[in-house]
């Protein structure tokens, strides 16, 4: 049965996100166990704080910042930690300028 069909039955995406995660870290090669949940929060903060095409990409950077920092579970949370932080401060900064958190207003010291 293919994967396809077998997230057609599924209505938490929980397992279907665990089995992707699985099939995508064995295509690629990748051994490491990562909290998923904070990737997803990340993404969910860049989402909502930034905009929506800013998840993937944020999630992309802290990937590349990890494996920068010589990789790991510890390496990813930290990164991810930062990142969160960077959308949170984005997010607040444009509720101050009266914007709706579509990345028009950089927090002050940051690139727009």
């Amino acid at each position: 049965m293919s994967l396809r069909v077998d997230r057609a039955g599924i209505g938490d995406d929980g397992p279907v996100v665990d089995e992707w995660i699985a099939a995508a870290k064995t295509e690629l090669g990748i051994d490491l166990d990562v909290d998923t949940r904070v990737l997803l929060d990340l993404a969910r903060d860049a989402a909502h704080g930034v905009a929506r095409p800013a998840a993937p990409l944020t999630t992309f950077l802290v990937g590349y910042a990890a494996g920068r920092a010589g990789g790991g579970p510890d390496a990813v949370r930290a990164a991810a930690e930062k990142a969160a932080a960077l959308a949170r401060r984005w997010a607040e900064q444009a509720a101050v300028a009266g914007k709706d958190g579509d990345g028009d207003a950089a927090p002050a010291g940051t690139a727009p």
